[in-house]
């Protein structure tokens, strides 16, 4: 069998091309030279073929550059094409080189012939050569007021290549406004390719919008062109209309009915693009006729696409997850088409189930319901436990459906398949939390199957309903019981749950309990290695201890209602994702910036938020030393965010050995004597300094070994300083340090790091300190900045924690500019608010203050002045793994408070922050 290589002849090659691609020859470079220098055409040309072909396997052949550019001069554009293919490949090792053929270059942008104009122009963009790009600029300037469409075309795509190699040339050159005035041309490719370079442009320049401004006449002719171009050009148009936020409601109507057709249109990014396009604009359609014609327009398309091959089938899908979160109506009636066929594969299963779930309403959920239960006998268990776990959301969902989901779960509960019936536990524990008191009547139908319960899960989820329920389980001690032989083999997930259903079952029915509740506490404070079971242990300890009435309060506190948020997104993210509808933002239902660097596109939006500035940013004045911020006088502030539970200090209080006594005497109690068998609390020791390295494990509870830690941060780099003192009278040695996970990702740079720098032995009476290095791509968990580890010496492994302020963690690259900052302020609407009272006279100086913060990477933005005499001071930071949040720092003069504000799109820091300001503020 023979292989073509088209590229290699050109369109009208022919014949067997596999020959070039044979293995290299001794002397093979000389010949190909001798090749490249024959006069005839045929030989030069077959010698370049088989220089494209050595290089496309990926051999060098940068030194024949010399001579494959000799060949350019000619008049045949197979050859031409082939040389300047080679070109590109090389310029950039051989930039002195590839000047020669610049004249070249500019000669055949004047050729009469507009295909050789246009490839002339193309291969002089592509070239990434600085050197070239002033000669580029003249031949540039002639073809994109070329009389050929074509040449046009390709030299509005040629300005954005060389913007990315030098914006400032182009700006300086005039060429965006060439390319704009291509908006208005009469060939509609011209159009659309002037669209997509605008476009371009704007995401990566720093001047954003300004570089691409619809107006009414450029968007007459974008809509003029859409009909006419190529179904590319047609995306990018539509995509660029998609960020033109229309005057008001009568315009967007126009507009959409201009785009309504692409609706028709075979090419899926086509119709996506259109459907972005119209919900984008139905924010400003007030009219409910206009938008149900538009729902009914909509609704076939994207039917449609679920008609294609299984992989544009799960990108329609993702799509239409956002869709129907957005506006649910559009899909209401049309749920059937997501009911998932016996040959679909499993990602496009799971992705119609959850769409089927989010449609799903009184008026169609019996019909789901049966889909669902159906579902629930196939073959693919991962699918099967989805499908179950579907129906309890509905039933959370749905109200007045509950009773017939619960239903369906009892009869999948009685096929007594095993994987089947510890999901549908899962979920029937989810639906007494969301109606409690209404369906224990099926409590005893659970509690025969609990013998088929061997997954943690489940188990757990059993536990809590035995639990929560107890005072209507008249064996409910023995079920615990049962689970209380195999205690200490379970997972960290169950032992909590047996903990806690152990500690309800005595609240209720203390007379018969107590030796288990004693023999739980024991396992959990004594036995157990786990951080967060001893912790939990000791609390309850603590409140059985002291105050039983209190325990109950707690314990058995009514809980808060659950909605079925599962997989929804925060509005103002889902609004993001909107816009970028057909892009791969939409299949990973994450906003470009957090897997795409150094591009932003920027987004028109309606409301201006808490800060209005001038739109010329450039123009106004007061940008370079004030904002102009509306919006903060008369702000009602929020409440303070609740500080961090100061976990280290009841640790230590906790599991100190000695007891003290009561300041008050321990109130009795029903069950009898659980004061006196646990014994009276001990009170927390006093909080160490912020900046000091504290001790995290006393020598009592590190066997003799006492440890001091603390995070610091130099150069760029997160250093853990850890000292070990040796109380014993043993000497330690061969220590290891791991962590748990946390909010930061931290984990020590190697598992032997800690062992490095302190390699031991440390003999009694002494201690050693060292700078254990600290990276932060672990394993990621919101504990408020507590650092759970683990420290493992010659003698055995103790557990303890510490807390990383943020600033160490912050990186050194967090300015932002005036222009980014304003534009982030604008877009994040969720904003974190709260007062610090008693501040220092220090706080008061705002210069020194801001000096302090920019000392920790906390940088000053902006300050004005509001009319009360406070100052309004704006600050950005950005974290090592890239979450940016912005500050307003509020300074009242002569009072002692401040108030900080802190917005930012990923809010799981947002509180840290606002502690490490406030400690920077009073220190």
């Amino acid at each position: 069998m023979t292989t073509k290589f088209p590229s290699l002849g050109g369109s009208n090659a022919s014949g067997n091309d596999s020959k070039y691609f044979q293995t290299t020859k001794k002397g093979e470079i000389h010949e190909l030279k001798e090749e490249l220098n024959n006069a005839k055409m045929e030989k030069k040309k077959e010698a370049v073929k088989k220089v494209i072909a050595a290089m496309t396997v990926g051999k060098d052949v940068s030194m024949l550059f010399t001579d494959v550019v000799n060949c350019i001069q000619t008049q045949n554009i197979e050859l031409k094409k082939l040389v300047y293919l080679y070109l590109i490949n090389y310029a950039k090792s051989q930039p002195d080189l590839a000047i020669l053929a610049v004249n070249t270059f500019v000669k055949d942008t004047q050729d009469p012939n507009p295909l050789i104009r246009a490839l002339a122009v193309r291969t002089m963009g592509c070239i990434r050569v600085d050197k070239i790009v002033e000669y580029l600029c003249e031949p540039l300037r002639k073809c994109l007021k070329d009389e050929d469409p074509y040449v046009r075309k390709t030299a509005a795509v040629c300005v954005a290549k060389l913007y990315d190699i030098n914006g400032e040339l182009v700006e300086d050159q005039g060429f965006l406004d060439m390319v704009y005035d291509l908006l208005g041309d009469s060939n509609p490719m011209v159009v659309s390719n002037a669209v997509a370079s605008l476009a371009e442009i704007a995401e990566t320049s720093e001047m954003g919008q300004k570089v691409f401004q619809i107006n009414t006449a450029t968007l007459q002719k974008m809509l003029a062109a859409l009909n006419e171009c190529t179904e590319w050009g047609q995306v990018f148009i539509l995509d660029s209309l998609a960020l033109y936020m229309p005057n008001d409601g009568r315009e967007a109507e126009s507009i959409i009915e201009r785009v309504t057709p692409r609706l028709q249109h075979a090419n899926s990014a086509v119709v996506l693009s259109a459907v972005k396009v119209m919900i984008k604009y139905m924010d400003l359609i007030t009219s409910q006729d206009a938008l149900k014609a538009l729902y009914k327009k909509m609704a076939p398309p994207l039917v449609t696409l679920l008609s294609s091959e299984p992989e544009i089938q799960y990108v329609s899908l993702r799509n239409i997850n956002l869709i129907v979160q957005k506006r649910p109506s559009i899909l209401a009636h049309e749920i059937k088409v997501f009911f998932c066929k016996y040959n679909d594969p499993i990602y496009v299963k799971m992705e119609k189930l959850e769409i089927m779930i989010k449609l799903a309403s009184d008026r169609n959920v019996d019909q789901v319901l049966m889909e669902l239960k159906e579902y629930a006998t196939e073959v693919d268990v991962e699918f099967v436990r989805r499908s179950v776990r579907a129906i309890g959301r509905c039933a959370i969902k749905l109200e007045r459906a509950a009773e017939r989901c619960i239903n369906v779960l009892l009869e999948l509960i009685q096929t007594k398949v095993n994987y089947v019936v510890q999901e549908a536990v899962i979920v029937i524990k989810d639906i007494f939390r969301k109606f409690p008191n209404r369906y224990e009547s099926i409590i005893g139908t659970l509690c025969e199957n609990l013998d088929t319960l061997d997954e943690p899960e489940a188990k757990a989820s059993m536990i809590w309903i035995i639990g929560e329920y107890a005072e209507r389980i008249d064996n409910a001690d023995e079920l615990l019981e049962s689970f209380l032989d195999s205690f200490d083999d379970e997972t960290p997930q169950v032992q909590l749950q047996m903990l806690t259903a152990t500690v309800k079952l005595f609240l209720k029915r203390p007379a018969d309990t107590q030796k288990m509740v004693q023999d739980v506490l024991t396992l959990a404070t004594q036995d157990s290695d786990n951080p967060d079971l001893r912790d939990r242990g000791y609390i309850y300890w603590r409140l059985l201890s002291t105050d039983p009435e209190a325990a109950k309060k707690v314990v058995l506190a009514e809980k808060p209602n659950i909605a079925d948020d599962t997989f929804t997104l925060d509005p103002s993210v889902l609004d993001e994702l909107i816009s970028h509808l057909s892009t791969l933002a939409a299949i990973y239902h994450k906003p470009p910036s957090t897997f795409v660097s150094g591009r932003t596109r920027s987004v028109p939006t309606l409301g201006a938020g808490r800060m209005d500035l001038d739109d010329d940013l450039d123009s106004d004045a007061n940008i370079t030393s004030d904002m102009m911020v509306s919006g903060s006088e008369g702000t009602q502030a929020a409440p303070p965010p609740v500080p961090a539970p100061q976990v280290v200090d009841l640790l230590g209080g906790l599991m100190d050995d000695e007891p003290v006594a009561p300041s008050a005497p321990a109130p009795s109690h029903g069950g009898g004597g659980i004061a006196d068998l646990f014994g009276s609390p001990a009170p927390a020791p006093a909080a160490p300094p912020a900046n000091a390295a504290k001790v995290v494990l006393p020598a009592d509870r590190g066997e003799g070994m006492q440890v001091r830690s603390l995070f610091i941060s130099k150069n760029g780099s997160i250093f853990q300083q850890v000292t070990i003192e040796n109380h014993g009278q043993q000497p330690l040695s061969g220590f290891a340090l791991q962590y748990n996970k946390n909010s930061y990702g931290l984990v020590p740079a190697s598992p032997a790091a800690l062992g490095q720098v302190i390699p031991g032995p440390v003999m009694p009476g002494q201690s050693a300190t060292g700078n254990m290095p600290v990276v932060c791509n672990g394993p990621m968990a919101d504990m408020k900045g507590v650092v759970q580890m683990a420290i493992k010496n010659n003698v055995k492994v103790f557990y303890f924690q510490d807390t990383c302020d943020l600033t160490c963690f912050l990186s050194a690259d967090g300015r932002l500019d005036k222009g980014d900052f304003l534009n982030q302020w604008k877009s994040i609407a969720a904003e974190s608010r709260s007062d610090v009272h008693g501040l220092p006279p220090a706080a008061e100086n705002v210069d020194a203050v801001c000096a302090k913060f920019e000392a920790s990477s906390i940088f000053f933005i902006a300050r004005r002045k509001l009319p009360d005499g406070a100052d309004m001071v704006y600050f950005s930071v950005k974290t090592m793994n890239g979450v940016v949040m912005l500050a307003e720092v509020g300074f009242r003069p002569g009072t002692g408070t401040a108030s900080i504000s802190i917005k930012a799109t990923q809010p799981q820091y947002v509180g840290l922050l606002g502690e490490s300001i406030q400690k920077l503020l009073r220190g």
